[in-house]
This record gives C-alpha cells, sequence and structure tokens, in this order.
C-alpha cells in the first residue's frame, strides 16, 4: 500500500483531528491560521494528503500546541 494509506499515517491523523478540536478550531480557521485553506485541512483529516515535517510543525503551532510534545504521542501510538 502507499505510505499515505499506512497506518502509521492514520495514527497522525488520528492525533491531529482530536488536537484540532480540542483547540476548539474549525477546519476554517486552522486553515485561516496557516495559510491555507479549508480543503487542505479537510485532505488531511480525512487521509487523503501527507503532512511533511514543516506543515506538522506549523500545524501544531497554529492549535498552541508544542510540536514536540504532539510528536511525542505520534511515537506513543
Amino acid at each position: 500500500p502507499k505510505t499515505v494509506f499506512s497506518g502509521a499515517h492514520q495514527h497522525l491523523v488520528d492525533l491531529l483531528v482530536p488536537a484540532r478540536r480540542r483547540a476548539k478550531l474549525t477546519q476554517t480557521q486552522l486553515a485561516e491560521r496557516i495559510g491555507k485553506d479549508q480543503k487542505f485541512v479537510s485532505l488531511v483529516e480525512r487521509g487523503q494528503r501527507r503532512v511533511d515535517v514543516l506543515e506538522f510543525y506549523t500545524l501544531a503551532k497554529a492549535m498552541g500546541l508544542d510540536p514536540l510534545k504532539l510528536y511525542g504521542e505520534l511515537l506513543k501510538k
């Protein structure tokens, strides 16, 4: 299978969606904070778009999270 649809990628999606919700942000609000459109966030959250390390950092910061701690949560999965 392609990497984007692997179990590891699903763990990332399973981490990002609840993090956004805990931050009380809509997809549109998060997208605005990172300078993207809502479709970008939707694609990420549906597992149809890969997130590179810089995007991960940007997403974490936009949600008010420490990227290293968020990554640590991912490693636990």
